[in-house]
């Protein structure tokens, strides 16, 4: 049992020798620290212009999301009187933290790499106006997202639960904003964007990936869009399916950069969970079914389910001796 002595005087200078002897082998990790940042073998950011914040990045999902969904995310009441006021307010905010965002990512790769100039300022400025601009457009995509998960999922109660609730909205709310940043050749912003919501949600959709207007994702976990799907309108996708590209080689970073390496699902399409869906070449035909767990390499026509036969299960009855 520890002892609830007061220390005397000589403990307490031991103690604090003990510490000192400690402490002084810390200046000497800091210089090995040091070094390795002017080795060239690790990485850092050592520059007098800061790189873009990821905070203020997610800040901004949350600035667009009081927006595109006026009364759900803010704490102060809104009605009609004040609604303009209000959006007012939110959408100058806005604007100001995302032009200040844009310019420092912007910024950050012409230093990073050396570019020529980009005109940063003006670029960040630009690109800004022109996101807000959209911000209707988006609004109006988005009811129709959630339109598609009231019709889709019979266990949605209320748009009100949808859209506070449901992890597919959350994860495609995001997506359809870094896409409009990606469009934009906003560097960094995007991707920052959609791994909160893939940290958040467990759903991967990369910002560079082409989706159409409808869209559902019921449940949403382990779902992985990758960056060069295109995928129509009206498509619903279940858990755990996978959009992907097939086996690249060591130096694929390279080589496939700018190449289609996933596929394209057409309009009307749904996909039922556990499904794998890999290639560039590989098309998803309108109206077409694909059950849960199959794996596709190769196009499917139009009007077709794919579909796994049902596997052999095996009942095994468990006896027990009896009274027990």
């Amino acid at each position: 049992m520890a002892s609830n002595e007061t220390p005397t005087p000589e403990q307490c200078t031991e103690r604090l020798e003990i510490s000192s002897r400690h402490r002084q082998k810390i200046p000497e990790v800091v210089r090995q620290l040091t070094a390795t940042c002017k080795s060239g073998q690790c990485y850092e950011h050592l520059a007098p212009e800061p790189m873009p914040s990821r905070e203020t990045t997610i800040d901004i999902i949350h600035q667009c999301r009081k927006i595109l969904f006026p009364g759900y995310f803010s704490r102060t009441r809104i009605d009609p009187v004040t609604i303009e006021y209000y959006l007012g307010q939110e959408v100058s905010n806005l604007h100001e933290t995302l032009t200040e965002q844009i310019i420092l990512a912007v910024r950050h790769n012409c230093l990073r790499y050396h570019e020529s100039c980009s005109h940063c300022e003006v670029r960040g400025h630009e690109a800004a106006i022109y996101f807000i601009k959209e911000l209707p457009r988006l609004r109006q995509i988005l009811a129709d997202d959630v339109r598609a998960a009231m019709e889709g999922d019979p266990a949605a109660k209320s748009v009100d639960e949808v859209i506070f609730s449901y992890p597919g909205l959350f994860a495609i709310t995001i997506y359809r904003l870094a896409h409009l940043l990606r469009k934009l050749e906003v560097p960094l912003l995007p991707r920052i964007m959609t791994e909160y919501a893939h940290s958040k949600t467990g759903i991967d959709i990369n910002p560079g990936a082409e989706i159409g207007e409808h869209f559902f994702i019921d449940h949403g976990t382990g779902i992985v869009i990758g960056e060069t799907t295109t995928i129509g309108n009206q498509v619903r996708i279940y858990q755990g399916v996978t959009l992907g590209a097939l086996s690249l080689s060591k130096d694929a970073g390279n080589r496939y950069r700018n190449v289609k390496r996933h596929p394209t699902i057409e309009n009307k399409v749904i996909i039922y969970s556990g499904a794998t869906i890999l290639g560039g070449e590989t098309v998803i035909g309108t109206r077409s079914i694909i059950g849960g767990n199959v794996w596709i390499t190769r196009s499917i026509p139009p009007d077709t389910k794919v579909l796994l036969k049902n596997p052999e299960l095996i009942h095994i009855t468990n006896e027990f001796p009896s009274g027990n």
